[in-house]
């Protein structure tokens, strides 16, 4: 018994300290690369980019794009993960006030020239077109089917719009609610050049304002941005009514004033502020 436990007080120190040093992360596990619940700011924005507002993932060249608020150059930039600028695409556009982006499921991009801080605007545009034709654009016009007047009483002031994706044929504005500060309306348009109503499906008090819209390749998982919050929709049946999917808030302060989101495949986000900073979010 007394050799035993001779025997047994030499191991167990032993086991002990293997376990504690094989446990350790290795350089490579703490590297850049984003891990779950965790923000990781990849680079700031090159200095053209002086008021980012929104933001897209183009895979096959494995960079962003992204643009300047209102009043700003017609142009939309391309970005690689260091931050670089790499490509200046220049449009023959207005921009009144660009406010966010969409990518559809064939490469076409939508700029959302929605932004509407008074809410007297009843000109508001979405355009469409491929990177690499961007002479060749489609405009979505369109006004909201439930907006009478311009502008409306200051308590009901929320048809301004701030994010939009794309799901299965069919775009989705979120409103930026600038009356109460509560609630979030859902509008859908068709993704083709056109004049339209903006058909309201739905709302939900989400308690803030909405900066950014995504929504992953698969449309399972939707995530909105505000000021310093991320908002994440899983289990998503319905594009239309994605606010009935299972909810995770995140605070995410540290990147300042939020203003743009976009899937980098289905469980990487990648954020833009207003002040340039370029931020990655793994939903894992």
């Amino acid at each position: 018994m007394k050799l035993m436990l001779k025997i047994l007080a030499f191991f167990i120190p032993v086991m002990v300290a293997l376990f504690y040093f094989l446990g350790q992360p290795s350089d490579t596990d703490t590297n850049s690369t984003a891990t779950s619940g965790k923000l990781v700011r990849l680079a700031k924005l090159p200095s053209p980019i002086n008021e980012s507002s929104g933001v897209e993932f183009i895979p096959e060249r494995k960079a962003y794009i992204t643009h300047n608020d209102a009043g700003n150059k017609p142009h939309l930039y391309v970005v690689d993960q260091q931050g670089k600028l790499v490509e200046t695409i220049k449009l023959k556009l207005p921009n009144v006030d660009w406010e966010d982006l969409a990518r559809d499921s064939e490469g076409n991009i939508y700029i959302a020239d929605t932004g509407n801080n008074n809410n007297k605007r009843k000109e508001l545009a979405i355009y469409k077109l491929q990177l690499d034709k961007p002479d060749q654009i489609e405009a979505i016009r369109f006004t909201y089917e439930d907006q009478k007047d311009f502008p409306p009483s200051k308590k009901d002031m929320n048809y301004d719009v701030e994010a939009i994706f794309w799901q299965g044929g069919r775009l989705y504005l979120v409103s930026k609610d600038r009356g109460r500060k509560q609630t979030a309306k859902v509008y859908e348009l068709p993704d083709s050049g056109g004049q339209y109503k903006a058909r309201l499906l739905g709302s939900h008090k989400l308690g803030v304002p909405v900066t950014g819209a995504a929504s992953s390749a698969d449309g399972s998982t939707v995530a909105l941005v505000s000021e310093g919050g991320l908002h994440i929709f899983r289990n998503v049946s319905n594009p239309g009514a994605f606010y009935e999917g299972d909810y995770q808030k995140v605070s995410i302060k540290e990147a300042g004033q939020t203003e743009a989101v976009a899937f980098e495949n289905e469980s990487t986000l990648v954020i833009t502020s207003e002040d340039g900073g370029l931020f990655r979010y793994s939903l894992n």
